[in-house]
């Protein structure tokens, strides 16, 4: 395979920036100027192109419309105290899209296309970058399936893209979470661990059932025994009880492994706690709050970053926590922010300068 690492740029004549206020910007919701797209056609990548940010032109026959080979990342920008810009952990993601990518029957995507895109991308677009606190620059690199012909095979042809979204905060308050009995997100040998598109238009209809009922997400559950808790609808999950800290394993392949899961589990380390990665039931989970010992639940991921879960609802049986009491998540979020943003050192290097 022939690989460049020539880009063909053009400049927006107009930046969208001057009328778009980047305080408190809702997530996913407004672009920057520019957008990264790349076609991959007789087995090679062609010349990637930065161009201003515009719509697609696509035919309906096209095959991720029929077939859903459909695969996406998303990766954080900050600007730190001085002024520099910094992705955080993009190689992480960058082998986990690759991983999916594999999964789905799609092409590697090249490091010289993902990595020297990204970073070119962002440099042009950087003063989209909010310098605000809780606020970052979101970046979805995603590819999709471009025969246009109707058939269930893999695809000749590819597009990959990145586009750039300024946000603030994902989840503003604590959550409240739905134990989900009847619907289910993965089975073992499926794609939960891939970050593939259908496993997100797929939880749709029982999440919006929770939303419904008051609940902002979902908890899921094996999909044999209904028993073991896996993830939730945006967010791998974390307990703390007593001084262990318990989330569902990887080795089934249900859950997606989260670089924002990755980095709280080191930190969780460097704090002294005891980490078990390993299945979990509800039974477990319940006996644990009625006796005193459960102390907090969050979540982790990129958009969320961490997210305090205030209830847990199961059946009929809540589980409700003051989690302005709570010490860890907080402290886990105050960590990542800091090297996020430069006020404490990057010892893991986990952020990649542009």
């Amino acid at each position: 395979m022939v690989v460049t690492t020539d880009f063909n740029i053009t400049l927006t004549k107009h930046s969208k920036l001057a009328d778009t206020s980047l305080q408190n910007i809702p997530f996913g919701k407004f672009f920057t100027d520019h957008m990264l797209e790349v076609d991959f056609e007789n087995g090679e990548w062609q010349t990637p192109q930065i161009k201003p940010y515009q719509p697609l032109q696509l035919n309906p026959s096209l095959a991720v419309f029929h077939y859903g080979q459909a695969i996406f990342e998303g990766i954080k920008a900050y600007k730190t105290i001085d002024g520099k810009v910094q992705i955080f952990r993009p190689y992480d993601n960058f082998n986990r899209f690759n991983l999916s990518a594999e999964r789905m029957q799609m092409p590697q995507v090249p490091e010289e296309i993902f990595m020297q895109g990204l970073g070119q991308l962002i440099n042009i677009d950087k003063d989209w970058i909010p310098n605000l606190e809780n606020h970052a620059l979101y970046i979805r690199p995603f590819m999709i399936s471009t025969d246009e012909a109707v058939g269930v095979r893999p695809s000749d042809k590819y597009k990959f893209m990145i586009i750039l979204s300024p946000t603030g905060p994902y989840y503003a308050n604590p959550m409240r979470i739905y134990v989900e009995e009847k619907y289910v997100r993965a089975v073992p040998g499926g794609i939960g661990f891939a970050k593939a598109a259908g496993n997100y238009g797929a939880v749709l209809y029982p999440s919006a059932q929770a939303n419904k009922m008051g609940f902002d997400q979902v908890l899921w559950m094996d999909a044999i025994e209904h028993k073991y808790v896996q993830e939730c609808g945006t967010m791998n999950i974390f307990f703390i009880i007593g001084n262990t800290v318990v989330t569902p394993g990887l080795e089934e392949g249900t859950i997606l492994e989260g670089v924002t899961r990755a980095s709280a589990l080191t930190i969780l380390s460097e704090m002294g706690f005891e980490i078990e990665e390993r299945s979990l039931s509800i039974d477990e989970v319940i006996a644990s709050y009625k006796d005193g010992t459960l102390k907090e639940i969050f979540g982790t991921g990129t958009a969320a970053t961490i997210a305090l879960i205030k209830e847990l609802t199961y059946r009929d049986y809540e589980m409700k926590f003051d989690v302005t009491s709570w010490i860890t998540a907080p402290a886990i979020k105050q960590k990542m922010d800091a090297i996020k943003n430069g006020t404490a050192p990057d010892t893991h290097g986990w952020m990649y300068s542009i």
